[in-house]
């Protein structure tokens, strides 16, 4: 049962029972009253004389003794009956009105406490979170009212922050240690140089050169990024042609794969499939994408390019028959300089950003991405994009 209606149903029984305690006492109170006024009228009622005369005379033959009228008397003593019973009326009522405000108040306390007791429990998780302890959580996620709500929108709020400052910190780690790598390596190259040990040759130079590049390479990667995911990286949309993103990826991508051995197909989509978004960054996902395939299919093998419409949405696959994806490595494929298998791309120069830049570009433009392993061997790797209407852009 929700927290309003609890209240509710508690503030409706304090005014049920107001009212059944005025509707009972009112009645007994007031037919009381016309009781006692009825038992004190009978009994004051004067009985007539012996000859019938209203009075008395005082003496032989004096004057006539006054008396009250029987009329009179009893209006009066209707008068006083009346002013008494609604005076008692009146405290009757006042003592139920007081009886009925003590107890909604101590029924309005047990509700504020229920209340309170709660949202005293999430404030102190959410000042554990403040200073920095994003392990606490509300313990109010079991509650099936509105306080549950909160409590679950809190532990989420909350895991998420946990989330975000693991990857930071695991993001800070391996960007030092990658960085750490090719500085390592053009700094051992330069000293052996200066030192004499290595002869000034031009493979030296070259050495230092390509670590050069694979450290300008990771802080491009870097920046882009950074740029993506904070909504500020420029896009220039217009509707691209699916035939010609893939065969332009194709194309560029073949003398890798022929330098492999691997066989490198693309297929044709259906004619007149457009996809919203910059032609640019959507040529460098997509080169991404076989870029990987390719290094992790073995010589032999085979990378397959393919597009096709999926509902208002347009959808790119890249399938390989490489080894697969194991399944621990399936929810970080996208992270930050995750790699499955940290020596293959040190040794091929990678910067271990290229699925994370995808990530970020394909989030960009509004589309999803995700891998899996395919029943027949190898993985697959897609992503969805909006599809472009013909004159769009």
């Amino acid at each position: 049962m929700s927290l309003r209606v609890r209240l509710a149903l508690a503030f409706a029984g304090v005014a049920l029972a107001t009212a059944a305690a005025v509707a009972i006492a009112t009645p007994f109170v007031v037919n009381q009253g016309f009781a006692r006024l009825q038992a004190e009228l009978a009994g004051a009622s004067p009985s007539p004389s012996a000859d019938g005369s209203a009075g008395r005379r005082g003496g032989a033959g004096g004057p006539p003794v006054a008396s009250v009228a029987p009329g009179a008397g009893r209006g009066l003593m209707a008068g006083q009956h009346l002013a008494k019973l609604e005076q008692d009326t009146s405290q009757t009522l006042i003592l139920v009105a007081l009886g009925a405000a003590i107890a909604a108040s101590i029924i309005g306390a047990i509700a504020a406490g229920r209340l309170v007791r709660p949202l005293r429990r999430l404030e102190r998780a959410s000042a554990a979170v403040a200073r920095g302890e994003l392990g606490q959580r509300s313990g109010l996620a079991d509650r099936g009212d509105e306080l549950g709500q909160l409590g679950r929108s809190f532990d989420t709020m909350a895991a998420e922050l946990q989330r975000s400052d693991e990857l930071r910190r695991r993001f800070l780690q391996d960007a030092a240690h990658e960085l750490r790598t090719p500085l390592a390596v053009i700094d051992a190259t330069a000293s052996a140089v200066l030192d004499g040990v290595y002869a000034h040759e031009d493979r030296h130079l070259q050495t230092i050169r390509d670590q050069s590049r694979l450290l300008a390479r990771i802080v491009d990667d870097l920046r882009t990024i950074s740029l993506a995911e904070g909504g500020a990286l420029t896009l220039r949309r217009e509707a691209v042609s699916v035939a010609d993103l893939v065969r332009e990826a194709a194309a560029a991508q073949a003398p890798l794969a022929a330098d492999r051995g691997v066989t490198l197909l693309a297929e044709p989509p259906e004619p007149g499939l457009l996809v919203e978004g910059d032609r640019d960054r959507l040529a460098q996902v997509v080169g991404a994408l076989l870029d990987n395939a390719i290094r992790h299919t073995p010589a032999g093998g085979q990378v397959r390019l393919a597009a096709d419409r999926a509902g208002d949405r347009i959808r790119l696959e890249v399938a390989d028959t490489g080894r697969g994806i194991a399944p621990a490595d399936l929810p970080h494929l996208f992270d930050r300089f995750y790699q499955a298998d940290p020596s293959r791309d040190r040794a091929t120069g990678t910067s271990g950003l290229g699925l994370a830049i995808v990530r970020a570009l394909v989030e960009a433009h509004g589309g999803r991405v995700g891998a899996a392993n395919r029943p027949a061997g190898g993985a697959v790797f897609w992503l969805e994009l909006r599809a472009a209407r013909p004159g769009t852009g």
